[in-house]
């Protein structure tokens, strides 16, 4: 009677596997890796291995993911895909990255999309924009609205620029202005100077970013304008813009603007004495040492609202244990 088939070797159990994988010897490591197959939750461990110190182990690692990456689901590939990227400050993680752009290359549209807008990771997100740049996946608006949607420096950075690159202000600007980051909106605002719509900067010059005050003000001169007329004409009017003191201390003379400011910490609006202090700050920085009476800011240390408090403290750090100015 001929002998049976020995019964194949029962898979080990995920946490061994897991194990296996991390274990000192090499050849453990390999032995280990076939058994990654069709596990997607050891993926990562996978992509370790393919930065191995070991040759065999990382071929075979390699190997591995080429076969299981392409058709990885989603939530999969959004957990393995940052792995691979931090590989790239290891030795010999070079291969495992390649490997990731090529994939990116190749997966369709949709899920780079899905990549992009989904995955928690910013490196990956990154990754998976400059993909959509490459390839050109999106449309103005689209760029827009990932700008302003990311939380990202970086995807924000590179979205809106592409978004104004692309050529279609009536689309991308509106989207860019309304975003919560203020380098978004700074995007939106010097876009403005690109379509010939020079006054619609005239109200960021009073936002809260003080990249997007920048911009408004550069976008306002290109326009013929004066930002720091429009600064002054705001701090002497009725209702003062909130940050109309910050801008002019920004952008105004001493000669000309610090008796407003000085005049502006005594408004009644708890925020717009707190921007009048900081446009005296600003003043300071700039070694116009003359803008900032110690004596009345020492007074503000008692404002009722914190914000001035805080500017007040910061505009007397120079003169700590000090009287005055020298």
């Amino acid at each position: 009677m001929a002998d049976a088939p020995a019964p194949a070797p029962e898979a080990p159990a995920e946490a061994r596997l897991a194990l296996a994988l991390c274990d000192p010897d090499g050849r453990i490591r390999e032995a280990a890796l076939p058994y990654a197959a069709g596990r997607p939750e050891l993926l990562p461990l996978v992509v370790v291995r393919a930065a191995d110190w070991a040759g065999p182990v990382r071929a075979r690692a390699l190997d591995l993911l080429r076969s299981e990456l392409p058709s990885a689901p989603d939530e999969t590939l959004a957990v393995t895909a940052p792995v691979i990227l931090r590989l790239a400050a290891r030795l010999r993680g070079g291969d495992a990255v390649a490997l990731l752009e090529g994939l990116l290359r190749a997966l369709p549209g949709a899920a780079v999309t899905r990549l992009l807008l989904g995955c928690p990771d910013a490196p990956t997100r990154r990754a998976a924009l400059a993909v959509v740049l490459d390839r050109g996946l999106y449309d103005g608006l689209g760029l827009a609205l990932v700008a302003a949607g990311d939380h990202d420096p970086v995807v924000q950075e590179r979205a809106a620029s592409a978004a104004v690159a692309a050529g279609t202000p009536d689309a991308t600007v509106p989207v860019l202005l309304g975003a919560r980051s203020g380098r978004v909106r700074a995007a939106g605002v010097t876009a403005l100077r690109g379509a010939g719509r020079h006054a619609e900067a005239e109200p960021y010059l009073f936002d809260r970013s003080g990249r997007t005050r920048a911009c408004a003000r550069w976008v306002v001169r290109q326009g013929g304008g004066d930002p720091a007329g429009a600064y002054r004409s705001a701090c002497a009017g009725a209702d003062v813009p909130d940050r109309a003191p910050l801008g002019l201390g920004e952008c105004g003379t001493r000669a000309v603007d610090a008796a407003l400011l000085r005049e502006l910490t005594g408004h009644p609006n708890g925020r717009v004495r707190a921007s009048a202090v900081a446009g005296l700050r600003l003043r300071l920085r700039l070694r116009l040492l003359d803008a900032v009476d110690p004596r009345r800011t020492r007074e503000l240390l008692d404002d009722p609202e914190p914000a001035v408090v805080r500017e007040a403290a910061r505009a007397l750090r120079p003169w700590n244990g000090r009287t005055g100015p020298r």
